[in-house]
């Protein structure tokens, strides 16, 4: 079994991969000017004041472009999962709380699959996270009184991270790590977007979810 050079971690397979062990980046938000240090945020903003953020320095990195593709793909799936374990907490019909607790399981589940492939540590999740973080970035007016409207978030963040993700593989050069990288996770959102669809429809007709 090959062993990573970077962070002694065994490597699941001979692929091209990112070691993002240790790196810890820099952020100031353009709103409130404050500085946090991490690797990715929620939807990259300020964990302060729902802000932008934007990258203060970067150190020495082997291949920043994979692994921007890497923190960036974090920043997702972060944000997701805390929408996810707010949403069933917040959520009075206790189908939804049971369907928004088994996505904020997958979304765990997947970031323990990024986080073993690419050697990175992950923040503890945030318990004070507001569901209207996760409206702003997706676009969707918050309405506490909708309970439908929590779908509509999730759905419409996760297509934004489809588009985001497919737009930026278009970008990257052809057979390069992050093209790939990309790649797999636009394919990964877009069968979120599909499966959270499926639960929306089946929901509002009263009827049982799949998952």
């Amino acid at each position: 079994m090959s062993i990573c050079p970077r962070c002694k971690r065994p490597l699941e397979d001979d692929e091209p991969y990112i070691c993002c062990a240790g790196v810890e980046l820099r952020w100031r938000c353009a709103e409130c000017g404050k500085v946090s240090e991490g690797f990715a945020f929620p939807y990259g903003m300020c964990p302060h004041c729902k802000g932008r953020l934007e990258l203060l320095e970067r150190g020495p990195v082997d291949d920043a472009r994979a692994l921007e593709a890497v923190r960036k793909a974090f920043e997702i799936e972060l944000g997701g999962h805390a929408f996810y374990e707010r949403a069933a907490r917040d959520a009075a019909d206790p189908v939804l709380r049971e369907l928004f607790g088994r996505f904020a399981a997958m979304e765990r589940e997947h970031m323990a699959t990024l986080s073993r492939r690419y050697h990175a540590e992950l923040p503890p999740p945030s318990a004070d996270f507001q569901l209207d973080r996760a409206a702003i970035f997706a676009g969707v007016d918050r309405k506490p009184e909708d309970p439908a409207n929590l779908f509509r978030i999730a759905i419409a963040f996760e297509q934004r991270a489809v588009d985001f993700f497919t737009r930026e593989a278009d970008a990257a050069p052809a057979g390069s790590v992050e093209r790939e990288l990309y790649k797999e996770l636009a394919a990964e959102e877009r069968e979120h977007v599909a499966l959270l669809t499926t639960e929306f429809r089946r929901w509002e007709a009263g009827k049982a979810g799949i998952l």
